[in-house]
């Protein structure tokens, strides 16, 4: 270990090259995560009201519709995790670090990759929220 520590750094140029990002980075997956959590909350309260409404009553108890609610965000939850994950390794991608600003593609290729780590992380804690109504009201009123 010691002798990486005297060994000179190498200037950039010198540097083997990274490799090429993906030929046409896209948007599409900085967008999975916030979908993700805003089908988790559309699906979660409407299946709820459909349920007070149809099922249980104004008056009644949640009871299975919260089981299927704590599914629904398990599913959820791992959805938004490989999106952040993948955000990751985007992230990671090559030597270069933080911050990504420069013109290139590996820097707008690390650049999408942390903004996507960070959108599935807020999506994450959304999720959690949304799911957390459901524990803590028990009824339909």
């Amino acid at each position: 270990m010691s002798e990486h520590l005297n060994e000179p750094q190498r200037p950039i140029e010198q540097q083997p090259p990274e490799a090429p990002p993906q030929e046409r980075d896209t948007l599409w997956l900085i967008t999975f995560s916030p979908t993700i959590w805003a089908a988790h909350f559309l699906l979660s309260y409407q299946a709820v009201s459909v349920w007070c409404a149809k099922v249980a009553g104004r008056s009644g108890e949640l009871g299975d519709i919260r089981l299927a609610i704590g599914v629904l965000t398990l599913i959820a939850l791992v959805g938004i995790g490989l999106t952040g994950w993948k955000g990751w390794r985007h992230h990671s991608f090559g030597h270069a670090t933080a911050p990504h600003d420069f013109d290139t593609p590996g820097d707008r290729h690390r650049f999408l990759g942390f903004a996507t780590l960070l959108l599935s992380g807020l999506s994450f804690v959304a999720t959690i929220f949304v799911a957390l109504s459901v524990v803590f009201i028990r009824s339909c009123t």
